[in-house]
């Protein structure tokens, strides 16, 4: 079943509630794409030190035909993610699929950017979805004859620990079905320093970010957050091979959210995201462990980022 806006607010406020209470406090990432926070990480991929959207797209672009030649025609591509306006049409130019299905929790930017590429691909039929994909939902009902390919850029996998991304891609493949494929974006390990310029940008729109997470709990929740008593910080954890975004606290604070009162001291932390970096090996181990074959892979040049095409195959690979 589609998520209602009542149960999404219902799993906004447990998870914050359950993170801001745990030994170790962490908000899933996903709560940090709201309207606002999605529009702020659009604006993140264009920052010149933010790599991965803008290699990705040149791999994108150069390897297509490639990748075309591997989908079946009348394919429904289900982008898990709203669509964005320079990736996803790249793709449905060069497959011509008979539907596209944008899944995504926020429901403004969602329909938003579905209604940018309705208009942008007149004859498409677009069917959004308003989802937390990581959960059950269903498929819109007219797509299920036709071939599937899931299409997952941007390194999104890479928020998710190994163990939960290997659910995930068990997930997306009971979803779309054994024989279904799936594109896959995967970011490369590479220098702390340029990992860190990464997510940690000079005008400070990395940090906007992770702080909206702050306002948006405010907004929800009916919190009572000093803003101006947490900052941004980007950590890379050398022994797990990933960034780690994180609320400091720049002093003693004490707060309510939801009626819940917390106390962080400073320099404890609030863990808001993360960004895991496979190396070849690693990324086709978590392909696998989720029931999915890679059969195609692509890098750019420098081999910063990887673009996977894999198959679904049947349950016994994914229990």
């Amino acid at each position: 079943m589609l998520a209602t806006l009542d149960e999404q607010a219902q799993a906004f406020r447990e998870d914050v509630l359950a993170g801001l209470s745990a030994p170790i406090p962490a908000v899933p990432a996903r709560w940090l794409y709201d309207r606002r926070g999605s529009e702020l990480f659009d604006d993140i991929t264009r920052l010149p030190a933010y790599y991965p959207t803008r290699t990705e797209t040149g791999l994108l672009n150069e390897v297509m035909p490639d990748i075309a030649a591997r989908i079946p025609r009348g394919a429904a591509v289900v982008e898990f993610g709203a669509g964005s306006q320079t990736k996803t049409p790249i793709l449905l130019r060069a497959i011509a699929p008979a539907a596209y299905v944008p899944v995504d929790i926020s429901g403004d930017y969602l329909n938003d950017s579905a209604a940018e590429l309705q208009a942008s691909f007149p004859g498409l039929e677009v069917l959004p979805v308003v989802a937390d994909f990581v959960r059950s939902f269903n498929l819109p009902e007219g797509i299920d004859s036709l071939p599937k390919l899931g299409f997952f850029p941007g390194s999104t996998i890479g928020n998710f620990v190994p163990r939960s991304g290997t659910d995930l891609l068990r997930h997306f493949r009971a979803l779309l079905g054994t024989g279904a494929l799936l594109l896959i974006g995967m970011d490369r390990v590479k220098p702390i320093e340029r990992l860190l310029a990464a997510y940690d940008d000079p005008a400070g729109v990395t940090a906007e970010f992770n702080l909206n997470l702050l306002e948006r709990i405010n907004r929800e929740l009916d919190g009572d957050i000093p803003l101006d008593a947490f900052r941004h910080e980007a950590r890379w954890n050398d022994i797990l091979s990933r960034i780690e975004m994180h609320l400091v606290a720049s002093r003693d604070v004490e707060f309510s959210v939801a009626g819940r009162h917390f106390r962080f001291s400073a320099g404890s932390s609030i863990h808001t995201e993360n960004s895991h970096k496979y190396g070849p090996r690693g990324a086709r181990l978590m392909l696998l462990a989720g029931g999915w074959t890679p059969i195609a892979e692509w890098t750019d040049p420098n081999d910063d980022f990887a673009v996977i095409l894999a198959e679904a195959q049947p349950n016994r690979f994914a229990p």
